[in-house]
């Protein structure tokens, strides 16, 4: 019984011969996954453009000692709609690239992690403007943050635990949180947090990507790009790999 089932998105490939590649995925079961996918570089290959990137699959793979090998592939969701937008293209190459940091083998919070990346590249795949792509993308950042362990302190100052109401604040990316202004005498930060900014964000925290909140209503592209920046900073400084899609989102934006 080396064989095991479970749906997948390709994160990820590298080549391993000439006719063979290294399908990196997240798993819904297992977290992180390395597959060999033989011959798929041949025009006639069975698994063929299954193996592309942003494509998730219902897999079967065949353990084996080093790396699995990819046996059999059933394309869920190509996201279509995606590989037509540029911008979609580079936002959904960036939040697998998230996953791919973050994420682990046998990752205990598999299920979850897999979801959200699942609903956020079907959200980008089928936004309709910029706003709507960013949005989906910043759930994402905090929500896989949250998941991982990076959740962001957006209630209380994390110096004197005061909880910061209807007043500016400021972010510690370091620290993870909110410093309020008397605390930040001391610290010097000065990355200012406008408060409805941080309400707008635990918005994107608590609801899911199908629900349309106020928030969601009344962001507009100037907001979204500034929480999206905020998110990213934090998210490159707390990973322990190098991000390559953050130059390009930088050139697109």
């Amino acid at each position: 019984m080396n064989n095991f089932v479970t749906d997948a998105i390709n994160l990820k490939s590298y080549n391993l011969s000439e006719s063979d590649k290294i399908i990196v995925m997240y798993s819904k079961d297992k977290g992180l996954i390395r597959g060999v996918a033989k011959g798929v570089k041949k025009p006639k290959s069975k698994l063929g453009a299954r193996m592309d990137m942003l494509v998730a699959n219902k897999l079967m793979l065949y353990k084996g000692k080093n790396l699995d090998r990819i046996c059999q592939a059933e394309a869920l969701n190509t996201f279509q709609k995606t590989r037509q937008n540029m911008d979609k293209i580079f936002y959904s190459m960036y939040i697998t690239e998230v996953v791919n940091n973050f994420g682990v083998e046998d990752d205990p919070c598999s299920n979850e992690i897999y979801e959200i990346l699942y609903k956020a590249l079907e959200k980008i795949s089928n936004a309709s403007n910029n706003v709507e792509i960013l949005l989906t993308v910043i759930k994402f950042q905090i929500k896989m943050m949250q998941i991982s362990g990076f959740g962001i302190e957006l209630e209380t100052c994390l110096c004197c635990g005061e909880h910061i109401k209807d007043e500016n604040m400021y972010f510690s990316p370091q620290t993870g949180g909110i410093i309020c202004p008397k605390c930040n005498e001391t610290k010097g930060l000065r990355t200012i947090l406008h408060y409805k900014l941080r309400d707008f964000l635990n918005a994107c925290l608590q609801y899911d990507f199908d629900y349309v909140s106020d928030y969601d209503k009344k962001a507009n592209e100037k907001v979204c790009s500034v929480c999206f920046e905020l998110l990213k900073n934090y998210i490159n400084l707390h990973s322990s790999k190098k991000f390559n899609t953050t130059d390009i989102l930088q050139e697109i934006k």
